[in-house]
């Protein structure tokens, strides 16, 4: 569930309107004005499904595609008429065409359309036509004078000590904002944000957010904002100030969907951001995000947490991606694509969590990319889970998983997580095995958490780390058990 991406294209200015008939008014008519393998604790996904484990469906995220360019310029249609007759009255002029009633602006039926050419002006007729021209003329000056003499009045009047408007030079000076202002966290964390640009060998990529991780050069993003880049494609992060650096990915984990670059020539001078504990999070807590949704870096939103261990299953509706799990929290700041990898902060500027995914509006899907925006359904991974992810890709290059060793079914129906069947569903040796677990087996629950499905599972367990102990509560056989087991490892993400 989240995205990233590109700038936009400016709109043109409009053109200036076509010049009026000064001697006979004609009627017009107006112009419309336009409006693969299961995924098993024991390894990673193979391939994404594209259903998400309940309550939130899987989908297509909102993870960062290009943004479509803005509309060509605003244009008038044409402008014609007949020209002056040598007798006295002239005839009446014909119908200025300014636009029929569908055709301007590229109404229904329109020939010209959004930025049809503008036409020559109608020839000036002679005769009473320039005595009108020179009132039109000194009642324009006479209306400029007025203006001035009205403007020096006003001037005079805000001048004057009788005067009862009050400003802030008069009432206490500059605006100050306390600490703990949205202000005060946007002006500290803003520097320490970078927008991250991906591109592969072939040249697709898009637009995220990274954050300053240390004062290595380490920078924190999403694994789906930098995927394009990790065989040999380009990578770099530009700061607000406007410097550009070139970066390498370090080290990237598909499950976790969390990955890390490093700056290459990083500045001596880095601030990294101040890291927050994400298990104290609570609901209604206030939540500061930060990134470049649609390519518009820099940009700062603000909402609060709306529900923590939400389980999330994602991916960046690409074929061949891989399904990234976790036990999100879900904020209502508005997030966008562009703002994948970007922190989300508390009140006092530390990062609780990576934005990651959004649910998509158009197709009710959860994912990391494409253009569906924001509809106050933003997630993101805990940053007490990506801190240790990030620390094991810098030391290592390679993520480490926490598994039971079983595979599970992705199927919600089941009331909870079903181990596959087959002699392999279970590993033997592994945990689940020792534990006692076998093929056909129910989990419901890990220690305190409610397991509706196989997703879940995942996102639950790998909120841990190896060696951990947990309890398991599971049904066979009409018959509920628990039991403890130790959750085993596995290094690197499945192929």
């Amino acid at each position: 569930m989240s995205s990233t991406e590109n700038e936009g294209t400016a709109v043109p200015p409009a053109p200036s309107a076509p010049p009026v008939p000064v001697d006979t008014p004609a009627a017009s008519a107006q112009g419309a004005v336009p409006g693969g393998a299961t995924p098993s604790t024991t390894g990673a996904p193979d391939s994404e499904p594209t259903a998400v484990l309940p309550p939130v469906p899987a989908g297509a995220p909102g993870g960062y595609g290009e943004q479509a360019p803005a509309p060509g310029g605003y244009g008038d249609a044409p402008v014609t008429s007949s020209p002056a007759d040598a007798s006295w009255p002239p005839p009446p002029p014909a119908t200025p065409a300014y636009g029929d009633a569908n055709a301007a602006y590229g109404g229904e039926g329109s020939g010209g359309g959004w930025g049809a050419p503008y036409g020559q002006p109608a020839p000036k007729p002679k005769g009473r036509g320039g005595l009108v021209a020179a009132i039109l003329v000194a009642a324009l000056v006479a209306g400029g004078i007025g203006g001035g003499i009205g403007y020096t009045l006003a001037k005079n009047d805000d001048d004057s000590s009788s005067s009862t408007t009050v400003s802030a030079a008069t009432s206490g000076g500059d605006v100050k904002r306390t600490a703990g202002s949205v202000a005060s966290v946007a002006a500290s964390a803003l520097p320490s944000t970078v927008t991250i640009e991906a591109e592969s060998t072939s040249g697709e990529g898009g637009t995220g957010t990274g954050f300053v991780f240390d004062k290595q050069g380490h920078i924190v993003t999403n694994n789906h904002v930098v995927a394009d880049a990790v065989d040999g494609g380009k990578l770099t992060a530009t700061f607000p100030n406007g410097k550009k650096y070139d970066a390498e990915v370090v080290g990237h984990a598909q499950g976790y969907d969390v990955a890390v670059i490093k700056l290459k020539n990083a500045p001596s001078d880095l601030q990294p951001l101040t890291l927050g504990d994400s298990d104290k999070v609570a609901v209604g807590d206030t939540t500061i995000a930060i990134g470049a949704p649609f390519g518009l870096s820099n940009t700062v939103t603000t909402g609060i947490i709306s529900a923590k261990n939400r389980p999330v299953a994602s991916s960046d509706g690409q074929s061949g991606s891989s399904t990234s799990y976790m036990s999100a929290l879900q904020t209502d700041a508005s997030i966008n694509p562009g703002n994948s990898g970007g922190p989300l902060l508390d009140a006092q500027g530390a990062v609780i969590g990576i934005n990651s995914a959004i649910q998509s509006a158009d197709t009710g899907g959860l994912g990391t990319t494409g253009q569906s925006g924001s509809i106050g359904l933003g997630f993101a991974i805990p940053i007490n889970q990506a801190k240790y992810v990030a620390q094991q890709l810098i030391k290592t290059g390679k993520p480490v998983y926490p598994v039971i060793g079983a595979s599970v079914s992705l199927d919600d129906s089941a009331g909870g997580a079903k181990i596959t069947s087959g002699a392999s569903a279970v590993t033997s040796g592994g945990p689940a095995d020792k534990a006692g677990l076998k093929a056909g087996d129910v989990i419901t629950k890990l220690d305190d958490t409610e397991i509706d499905s196989g997703p879940t599972l995942i996102g639950a367990i790998w909120t841990h780390r190896p060696g951990d102990k947990v309890s398991i509560t599971y049904t066979r056989d009409g018959k509920t058990n628990t039991v403890d087991l130790t959750l085993g490892s596995r290094v690197g993400d499945s192929s």
